[in-house]
């Protein structure tokens, strides 16, 4: 018994190790945004490259959503084990292309958006795998788990942005620097599973034949439910989290990246209590919760103008969102056992698809804001960067970008009271 909580707790700390190191990547792909931008994408078309950046950054979660779809059905017969190991190799091959984008003339942008999207199938593996595993290792406690397990994240966006930090403002590096640290981490977590076994998921161990695994989402019309809300509430999670360097460090007379970093070590403590407060409010009541200050939060970062209001809002807007995610995935779960890890990447898919889309349509309200702010495409060109009249430009348009995305917790707190007043009214009955 005690060696089998020690194998449990060595694979839950490489479960961790895994998603701290796409959390990592998160970071640094948000921190270098800017200067991938400056450096690369503002010389081919200054006018659109905030739609550009917008859609590079997507495209990691193209290849988040893209592996987590394919994956997650196939996860036992693959074995969670080979799917870490892939997941560590794309964390080091998709920085390599990246890097290689800055120097290959007229395929910058091919490779740029190739590296991406190669990147991200490192998260969307990640993901595929470690959701299902902690659920097997804890199938009475999902909630505070995938919560705990969850925290991870924010951990490594703190790390991430404040290497960030330091290699740009401090340091005085090269993005490049930046991108090629995130390799370490991901040799590091193929290392470490190696040399371990990793369970099969809670369905295979129930006995659910394959073929019942992926007709249970579609014998259950309630589970698409979820995965409408999953798309909306990973747009006022990760979509804002990608775009803050972008926006906020003209704004807010910070670096923008710290505020994600302050916001992540927020989500950090919090997500240890979620167990607790699930059960106090349920799922479905904590989520409901959440949409009133991720809402406000959102609003209230398209109005910042200064490091202290900047705070205030991530304060309101990490609040809002900090649940989110590893809850939904938890309600999905307890709701539909025999989906297993395929229900479970559905839902995950959903929420990487959102942010596909997502960004680059902010990307796009930022491009035309700043145009629309500056009277056009002309006089835009003519601004002269660093000047008070750039700045009020595009301080105009980081708050059309984000008042955009605030209008969708208002959605989510109609929907998720909806949800549950059905399922109380059930259970009534």
């Amino acid at each position: 018994m005690e060696r089998e909580a020690e194998k449990r707790t060595t694979i839950y700390w490489i479960c961790v190790l895994a998603l701290f190191t796409a959390a990592l990547a998160n970071a640094v792909r948000a921190g270098a945004a800017g200067a991938i931008k400056t450096a690369l994408l503002d010389p081919i078309d200054p006018e659109h490259s905030g739609e550009m950046i917008g859609t590079v950054l997507g495209n990691s979660f193209l290849g988040f959503a893209m592996s987590l779809l394919v994956i997650s059905p196939l996860l036992d017969r693959f074995g969670a084990k080979k799917v870490i190991l892939f997941a560590a190799f794309c964390f080091v091959a998709g920085p390599v292309l990246v890097l290689v984008a800055g120097s290959a003339g007229g395929a910058t942008y091919l490779l740029l958006n190739l590296g991406m999207v190669l990147w991200g199938f490192g998260w969307g593996a990640t993901e595929a795998s470690v959701n299902p595993v902690i659920t097997t290792l804890f199938p009475d406690q999902k909630t505070g788990k995938l919560n705990a397990l969850h925290a991870w994240w924010p951990a490594g966006l703190i790390v991430g942005g404040l290497l960030s930090v330091l290699f740009f403002r401090a340091l005085d590096l090269p993005w490049q620097a930046l991108v090629a640290l995130n390799i370490v981490p991901g040799v590091l977590v193929a290392l470490w599973a190696m040399r371990h076994s990793f369970p099969q998921t809670e369905s295979s161990v129930a006995g659910v034949p394959f073929a019942e695994m992926m007709a249970e989402p579609f014998k259950r019309p309630g589970f698409w439910v979820f995965f409408a809300i999953m798309f909306l509430t990973a747009s006022s999670e990760l979509a804002p989290g990608a775009w803050v360097d972008v926006t906020l460090s003209s704004t807010v007379g910070m670096p923008g990246i710290l505020v994600l970093v302050y916001v992540s070590a927020i989500m950090f403590v919090m997500r240890h209590f979620a167990g607790a407060l699930e059960h106090r409010f349920s799922d479905m009541g904590l989520l409901l919760i959440c949409t009133v200050p991720a809402a406000i939060g959102l609003y209230l970062l398209s109005v910042a103008n200064s490091p202290f209001t900047a705070l205030v809002a991530a304060t309101v807007w990490a609040f809002g969102v900090c649940f989110m995610w590893p809850t939904m995935l938890a309600a999905v779960s307890r709701r539909y056992p025999r989906s297993g890890p395929w229900g479970i990447g559905l839902v995950g898919f959903a929420g990487a698809m959102a942010i596909y889309f997502v960004l680059p349509r902010l990307g796009a309200v930022y491009d035309n804001a700043k145009l629309e702010k500056a009277g056009g495409q002309d006089a835009f060109a003519a601004l002269q960067p660093g000047s008070p009249e750039l700045q009020q430009v595009l301080a105009y348009a980081g708050e059309q970008s984000f008042q955009t995305i605030a209008v969708i917790p208002v959605a989510l707190f109609f929907i998720f009271g909806a949800v549950r007043l059905v399922e109380r009214s059930r259970n009534k009955s």
